[in-house]
């Protein structure tokens, strides 16, 4: 052991220049696994104890060699300056009412979290409910969830640490903003759902000493709290002991006469469980059988459950269910339309609300609780609705609107007038008249017309020579839309492109599309991705010599893919907090969740197709990657850091060309969600640092 820190510590302190230099030597071991007759060699396996002394070591030194690296790139502190100058602005969310109170979230510029603001009519001055920059001195513990009792009496509110998944739910006096003594641990993803004198929740199983971030998350349960009782009192009220893998979320209906629970087994189908609380004995019934289909809740009114459905609606649909008689089946409400998708629904003022989109650039339209359509919702340009907040007995609904040249606006309507106003407009210095968007539609390699975002100033002379950033995701029935980035003004300053690709196995198209790209299609995501690139250089926005591309997740995932595939097209490469070991990625918290989406190597033809792109399996030597960064976190238990590790040694191992292979470990983060600002200003400075030097672009600063 004192040997490999030795050598580890050594080798960081070799000359490192921004242009060449050697990197640690990681430990390899002899684990082979047998997978149906393949024998795969696994020699970084250790590094997957992340929390080891050998682990922690190697992240050190590798963090070292990688911010020596950073540290010697001339602009990089002038880079960082002004991403804070430009995000350094104040910020407002969407307003919603709970109970008797107006929340919103605000940020003066470059506070590390959102401050919770409260306000008894959305009329009056905002006061502090909240301040999550109190929780922790660095800014890494960050306020999830809000959600106040049926009389306002109570507010439970939910804390992530470190960007971690695992959530803590606390529960303040709203008269005397004193926390009480209720602590409720081990919860992930949902929130609570209030009921007499306290609330429903769903929780694992406390895991393991040192498996808290990587153990495998099974045995979700749903319990009830009752206020002032230590957790381990709480009952718990629906588990089903046959299917340790499924998960709950708890939702209660507005008169509190029923609990519904989403239930899912994946990232894709599930089912809802319902129980009538008015009943002595809880009885939960499953009336919608999973895991088919997509049942999501929009709300509960009277005996009807109102859901947003892809149930024999590929482009999704809405529909309705009587939970007095559920034996009597969903009816359409809103039904699929042939040319969008209905991707979101709320209710509002006794009306609902629909979100729909088309060539993933959003709309919105008000229907009738019976499905008559009424009216649309001008927005203000082409672009991105968010956060739909809205209460049903209350006609003044609350948005978001953005786009890649306009900064978030905040937007009411009023049901009854059907009058649109503006709630808060995003004060910044930036003119988008400066700039250009522009939608293609190009082929991909088996045909099919993909559709691509462009944006760049419109001083900007299309000659192959600029510098062009490719975003990209491909997966989970994700959409990716037009959005507002301050800090991607310093790109387009100086004379950057970028684009974003609506490639397959998102949500764009509706189910067909994402299955387009799922398990056995996986590779079209790839082609897609790659025909993005080949697209924008034949058309001079761009060269080989000055692409850079990124994702993060399963984005990069695919930034891993198509390196391997077709590293000649790329000069800079940014996957960032990636699945990289297609073979083990369902053997962690809750990987197994993606196996509906990627397949599992536990199946022999899933697992030939998996080996086959699996970024960590297909680093080759005699191929010219590009000047790689690869991006994780110590605390990210959701793609856990192993995948990121592990990749990152066996580029390192196998790569002998002129670029550099780096991986920035951030440290008291996670997969991204809850970032305060500062780590974020400096991760994304970083980027746009490495990339800058490595595509040979000097920074006008």
């Amino acid at each position: 052991m004192k040997k490999i820190l030795t050598i580890l510590a050594m080798t960081s302190l070799l000359a490192c220049t921004p242009k060449q230099f050697d990197y640690p030597e990681t430990r390899k071991d002899n684990t082979v696994d047998d997978y149906h007759g393949t024998k795969v060699e696994d020699p970084y396996r250790w590094l997957e104890d992340d929390r080891s002394d050998e682990t922690e070591a190697w992240v050190k030194v590798q963090n070292e060699v990688t911010f020596a690296y950073l540290d010697q790139i001339p602009y990089r502190e002038k880079v960082k300056e002004r991403i804070t100058d430009l995000i350094n602005y104040p910020k407002s969310g969407v307003p919603w009412k709970d109970g008797e109170y107006y929340f919103v979230e605000k940020n003066d510029g470059l506070q590390n979290q959102d401050v919770y603001y409260i306000m008894k009519s959305i009329k009056d001055e905002p006061e502090v409910f909240m301040d999550p920059n109190m929780l922790s001195e660095d800014g890494t513990v960050a306020v999830t969830s809000l959600t106040l009792s049926d009389d306002s009496k109570y507010a439970a509110y939910g804390i992530a640490r470190a960007g971690s998944d695992w959530k803590e739910v606390f529960v303040k006096e709203m008269e005397t903003g004193e926390d009480l003594e209720d602590h409720i641990k081990w919860t992930k993803f949902a929130s609570v759902a209030w009921y007499g004198d306290g609330f429903f929740y769903s929780r694992f199983e406390e895991p393991g000493e040192g498996e808290e971030l990587s153990g495998k998350n099974l045995n979700n349960k749903v319990y009830f709290h009752k206020i002032g009782n230590s957790q381990d009192q709480d009952k718990m009220v629906y588990w089903d002991p046959g299917r340790n893998d499924l998960s709950y979320a708890p939702i209660r209906s507005k008169d509190s006469k029923y609990l519904i629970l989403y239930a899912f087994e994946s990232t894709s189908g599930s089912a809802i469980i319902a129980c009538d609380l008015s009943e002595k004995n809880w009885h939960f019934t499953e009336i919608l059988k999973g895991f088919d289909y997509n049942y999501s809740p929009i709300a509960v009114l009277g005996d009807i459950l109102y859901l947003h459905t892809d149930k024999d609606a590929g482009k999704y649909k809405i529909a309705a269910l009587n939970l007095k008689d559920s034996g009597a089946g969903l009816y359409d409400v809103v039904s699929e339309q042939e040319d969008r998708v209905i991707s979101d629904a709320g209710v509002s003022g006794g009306k609902l609300v629909v979100q729909y989109m088309k060539d993933a650039q959003d709309y919105l339209a008000v229907y009738s609780t019976e499905g008559d359509f009424i009216s649309d919702i001008m927005l203000p340009a082409p672009g991105t609705v968010g956060s739909l907040h809205g209460d049903k007995d209350d006609p003044l609904l609350f948005y978001s609107f953005e786009s890649f040249t306009v900064p978030p606006i905040i937007l009411s309507h009023n049901l009854e007038t059907g009058s649109t106003g503006e709630y808060y407009k995003t004060e910044i210095d930036f003119d988008d008249s400066d700039y250009e968007t522009k939608q293609v539609f190009y082929t991909s390699k088996d045909g099919t017309k993909v559709p691509m975002f462009i944006v760049h100033r419109k001083d900007v002379e299309l000659d192959g020579k600029n510098p062009l950033l490719l975003y990209g995701y491909g997966g989970f029935n994700v959409t990716e839309k037009p959005y507002f980035s301050a800090s991607r003004v310093i790109w387009f300053e100086n004379g950057g492109i970028y684009a974003l690709a609506n490639i397959r196995g998102g949500g764009e198209y509706g189910e067909e599309w994402h299955k387009a790209g799922m398990v056995l299609n996986k590779q079209n995501v790839f082609d897609d991705f790659i025909a993005a690139a080949e697209y924008l250089i034949d058309n001079k926005f761009t060269s080989a010599n000055k692409l850079a591309i990124r994702g993060g997740s399963n984005g990069g995932l695919l930034v891993g893919a198509v390196i391997n595939q077709r590293p000649e097209l790329f000069k800079v490469a940014f996957p960032a907090v990636g699945v990289m070991d297609m073979l083990r990625f369902h053997k962690f918290t809750i990987g197994y969740y993606w196996t509906v989406d990627y397949g599992s190597s536990d199946d022999p033809e899933q697992f030939e197709y998996l080996y086959k792109y699996s970024p960590l399996h297909n680093i080759r030597e005699g191929l010219n990657y590009p000047a790689v960064m690869i991006e994780t976190a110590d605390h990210d238990d959701r793609v856990v850091p192993a995948h990121s590790f592990k990749y990152g040694a066996t580029m390192q191992e196998h790569y002998k060309g002129p670029n550099p292979v780096l991986i920035r470990i951030e440290t008291d983060a996670g997969h991204g969600a809850g970032k305060p600002i500062s780590k974020t200003i400096e991760l994304v400075g970083d980027i746009y640092s490495f990339a800058f030097w490595n595509l040979e672009v000097e920074p006008v600063y």
